[in-house]
Formats: C-alpha cells, sequence, structure tokens
C-alpha cells in the first residue's frame, strides 16, 4: 500500500513515465514542484496541455509540428533530391542542427521490430512509398542507428528505393572524430574497416 496520498501517487506515477526517470528521481521532482515551485508547475502543466493540443504530425515528414506547412517540407528543400529517413524527431533535430544537410526528412517514430510488433504499418512505410513515388527523390539517405533493429529497417528502406531506382546511402559509422583507435572497441572499428572510402 502506498504511503503517499492518491493525487501525490498519481503525480509521481506520471513523471515516473518520462524517459530516464526512476521512483527516487520521480519523488524528488514532484516533492520540489509541490514544495518549492509550483510557479513552475503551473508553468509545466499549462506548456504541456499546450503542446498536447496544438502539437500534431506532418502528414508527410512524420515530424511534429504545428500547423499544416511543415519547416522541413518545403518546396526549397525538394530541390535539393535528398530524403533523409530517421528513426526519431531528436535524431533529425540532430542532423538539421550539425551538418549542412538541407533536403527533406521522413521520420520513422521507431524501427523494425517484429517482436515488439512495430512493423511497416507503425513506421508509415505506405507514406515513405508515396513520396518515393512522386519523382523527385533521387536520393534516399538512410540514417537509423546502427543497432540490429537498425540495420534491418537501413536494409528494409534501401530495397524500397532500389525498386524504384533511387540512389541508396547509409550514414557513416565508424571511429569518431578525434578518437584514438587504441581505444575504439572492436566491433566500431570492424565496421569502420568494412565502410572505408577512397580518398
Amino acid at each position: 500500500m502506498s504511503s503517499y496520498s492518491p493525487r501525490l501517487q498519481r503525480l509521481i506515477d506520471a513523471l515516473r513515465r518520462l524517459p530516464g526517470v526512476g521512483p527516487k528521481s520521480a519523488q524528488r521532482m514532484a516533492f520540489h514542484l509541490l514544495d518549492r515551485d509550483r510557479e513552475a508547475a503551473q508553468l509545466l502543466g499549462g506548456a504541456l496541455g499546450e503542446a498536447l493540443s496544438g502539437i500534431g504530425r506532418c502528414p508527410q515528414c512524420r515530424m511534429f509540428c504545428e500547423d499544416e506547412s511543415c519547416r522541413y517540407c518545403s518546396a526549397a528543400r525538394s530541390q535539393a533530391g535528398q530524403l533523409c529517413v530517421v528513426e526519431g524527431p531528436a535524431d533529425l533535430m540532430a542532423i538539421d542542427a550539425g551538418t549542412s544537410y538541407r533536403g527533406r526528412y521522413f521520420v520513422l517514430m521507431g524501427r523494425l521490430s517484429p517482436l515488439d510488433g512495430i512493423g511497416p504499418e507503425e513506421l508509415g512505410l505506405p507514406q515513405l512509398e508515396a513520396l518515393l513515388d512522386q519523382g523527385w527523390v533521387q536520393e534516399l539517405i538512410i540514417a537509423t542507428n546502427p543497432t540490429v533493429e537498425g540495420e534491418a529497417t537501413a536494409y528494409y528502406l534501401a530495397e524500397l528505393a532500389k525498386s524504384r531506382q533511387i540512389r541508396v546511402s547509409r550514414i557513416a559509422h565508424g571511429v569518431p572524430m578525434g578518437g584514438e583507435l587504441e581505444y575504439i572497441d572492436g566491433g566500431t572499428l570492424a565496421h569502420a574497416l568494412s565502410d572505408r572510402r577512397v580518398l
């Protein structure tokens, strides 16, 4: 039986749903918001309510957006002829902020995982196929993570593009910039060596 009041228990349980938040962290956050910063709690509640009611998904790229005109699906971005497929919104933001890439994106919101019941439909692949069939995509850039599921997803996406005679590329994985070879794990080194390029 819980030693918290029902409302406090619901708040702690709600905070525990956040990634990386365990029972003690959730309790600390709840106590902080209730005891020391009720104004921040009000701001958090209001911002969360506004976000839930005002943010949806772009019907073309599946990124979060507030209206029908998604900033990542502009005509100017289509002119590049490149479509970068990422697993999630954070991946899109990392690529867009950290690189010079200015083509379009498609956000899977996950990766293929049949054991978890995540197949092509759940990842919006029919929408992706419709984009590929529009004719403007010249190169599909696959930017899934180098996990078993990410690699399986990359292979599936590559087959979709190749069947339409669209060039397919995969982001490089391997030795990080500034990394020293003696400290890199064997799997990363093997991947880097097999994906080497001519200078």
